[in-house]
């Protein structure tokens, strides 16, 4: 059923993209990997369980990238990098979007890829967050122009080949994240005291399948039913984020939640926008589909939701979870308002500006990242105030 609804699709990729988003849902579905959590849970309770995840996945497609980029561009003094890397302007704007963002991901519990996957899970309060996200980017499409004549326009695109290399790049971007690593883990040693949590290994069934068939059905439902390691999840991702990036573009869902928001804005009524300056854009831009919803965008996204959805069916997992706090239905709509908004200004979310861009060895994932802390801890401090 999931395969034959690619052939809905009016595009070529879509097929791919529809393949990729499954598999994007059910690894982030089984491993509990969400970059919200990351981040919240490191300036929360000091753990990096999924931190170091995304390190790991950082690092894995950052190798494919710099293959990928350096066969279409073998010189890269030039400084023009492939028009599909996440290569965006960086400055003030994108400090403020990855700020705007951190804030809005803790409060609404999740970001917006990772509302997409629990979504398929049945999280009500994920569904509202996204429904944040589509009106934080109407008004972030209703003054884009103001953002672009005033900031975006005048910040330039800092590829760091170009300065350095593709060798030093990698150098630089490899000890970036061994660094970070090693506060990140230092930092969890000593909020915990220098206590580290011991793998628990599960007990083995004591009686082997009678046969073939029950031994590949046992494989089935262990990997079904346990708990997928986010560092093997990280590098999942990366290499999903490679395989695109080499036929198509990196990993973004911003873009066609942006175009789903202009296209419903403009069913109600509102004007067409002209946004300035998106076609010198690349990463996570609204692309305009004529006649059609059923884009690579659409297909991603949607792949998401019904890989997490059937991934939690299959582990018994899927629950239609409804918050008991009307607080709850607030703050998922208001941080996925301040999340659509950042994502917007920022032209991607935590998978499109930040974990598409760092690979891209372009220096405006690294700042958004910045952002992103800076917000999250903004967030965290808050919602200490409240139990």
């Amino acid at each position: 059923m999931l395969l034959v609804i690619a052939g809905l699709a009016d595009t070529a990729g879509a097929g791919v993209f529809w393949l990729a988003g499954i598999t994007f849902g059910i690894t982030v579905q089984r491993s509990r990997f969400c970059f919200t959590s990351a981040f919240r849970d490191y300036f929360l309770l000091g753990q990096t369980r999924i931190l170091k995840g995304i390190l790991v996945g950082l690092a894995v497609a950052t190798i494919g990238f710099a293959l990928v980029m350096s066969t279409v561009v073998p010189n890269p003094s030039f400084g023009t990098p492939p028009s599909d890397a996440n290569v965006l302007p960086v400055g003030a704007s994108t400090l403020i979007a990855g700020t705007l963002f951190g804030i809005g991901m803790v409060l609404a519990g999740g970001c917006v890829s990772g509302s997409l996957y629990r979504m398929g899970e049945g999280y009500i309060g994920s569904w509202l967050a996204i429904g944040g996200v589509l009106i934080g980017l109407f008004f972030l499409n209703n003054t884009w122009n103001w953002w672009w004549d005033n900031l975006i326009s005048n910040e330039s695109q800092i590829w760091l080949p170009k300065y350095l290399s593709y060798s030093w790049s990698l150098v630089a971007t490899f000890a970036a994240l061994v660094l970070i690593l090693y506060l990140a883990i230092w930092r969890e040693r000593k909020a915990m005291g220098g206590f580290v949590m011991p793998n628990i290994k599960k007990r083995e069934s004591d009686s082997a399948p009678s046969s073939s068939v029950g031994e590949l059905n046992s494989y089935f439902k262990r990997l079904i039913t346990t708990e997928w390691n986010p560092i093997w999840a990280g590098a999942i991702l990366g290499l999903i984020n490679i395989l695109l990036f080499i036929r198509f573009h990196p990993m973004g869902v911003v873009g066609e939640i942006s175009r789903w928001s202009s296209s419903l804005s403009n069913l109600i009524g509102f004007p067409e926008l002209q946004l300035k300056g998106l076609e010198s854009l690349g990463a996570c831009v609204m692309v305009v589909a004529e006649g059609s919803w059923f884009t690579e965008g659409f297909f991603f996204n949607f792949g998401i939701i019904a890989g997490s959805a059937t991934s939690s069916i299959l582990a018994r997992e899927f629950k239609v979870r409804i918050p008991q706090s009307p607080m709850r239905y607030i703050q998922s709509i208001i941080g996925g308002v301040i999340m659509g908004y950042g994502a917007g200004l920022g032209v991607g979310c935590t998978l499109g500006a930040f974990f598409s861009s760092v690979p891209s060895l372009a220096l405006n994932g690294w700042v958004y990242a910045i952002g992103l802390c800076v917000g999250s801890y903004l967030a965290v401090q808050w919602i200490k105030r409240f139990p």
